[in-house]
């Protein structure tokens, strides 16, 4: 990933994505999950202290190893089991039917691709398994989505890869994934082009 892949951008990640606002959105997608979770992008687990405890395990992605090190005080005070066991949401290293649930939040923006990463993830769930999902995306409105592709190369370059204008949706129902609930808002307090977000639970 490079100095600034590795060393900086999680440290941006951690401060940006850790807010207090973002919070009341981590809670209401993890509040699903149960059983054997994976969690693909699990950064510098800013997730952890909303998992509730009918989560048995969870298995973490993640490429950066200085965001596995931020999250040391995070795992320390939880009572859920967490296991790093991979690197590449892209190829998972584990058998077909294998998790209950997933859940990704602000991950499928910055994989380079996300579709491949959905299929993977729906590999490993079991049948009727389920995805939990908060992402940002693709704007609902033109002027809005004009924004986005203005200002994504430039994003790109500062965020670590991060799109702006991924049509979520339509990437998980692409991977075969039933889409089962489906909320999406621009979130209070950011500008448009970065809050478009998209909360959802799909079906394996």
């Amino acid at each position: 990933m490079g100095f600034y892949g590795d060393h900086v951008v999680p440290r941006i990640v951690n401060v940006a994505c850790g807010n207090k606002e973002l919070r009341q959105y981590r809670d209401r997608v993890c509040a699903g999950l149960s059983g054997e979770v994976i969690e693909v992008g699990f950064g510098s687990g800013l997730n952890v202290p909303s998992y509730p405890a009918s989560i048995a395990r969870v298995t973490a992605i993640e490429p950066a190893d200085l965001g596995w090190r931020l999250a040391a005080d995070r795992l320390a005070a939880s009572d859920v089991p967490v296991e790093r066991a991979g690197l590449d949401g892209q190829s998972l290293p584990f058998e077909d039917d294998t998790f209950d649930s997933a859940v990704s939040t602000w991950t499928l923006c910055t994989i380079p691709d996300a579709g491949q990463a959905l299929r993977e993830l729906r590999r490993v769930l079991k049948p009727g398994g389920t995805l939990h999902f908060v992402e940002h995306g693709l704007a609902p409105d033109e002027g809005v989505q004009t924004w986005q592709h203005r200002l994504e190369p430039l994003n790109k370059r500062i965020a670590g890869g991060c799109h702006l204008s991924r049509p979520i949706a339509d990437l998980v129902t692409g991977a075969g994934f039933t889409m089962k609930e489906l909320d999406e808002f621009y979130a209070p307090g950011a500008p448009k082009p970065m809050s478009a977000f998209k909360i959802g639970v799909a079906a394996a």
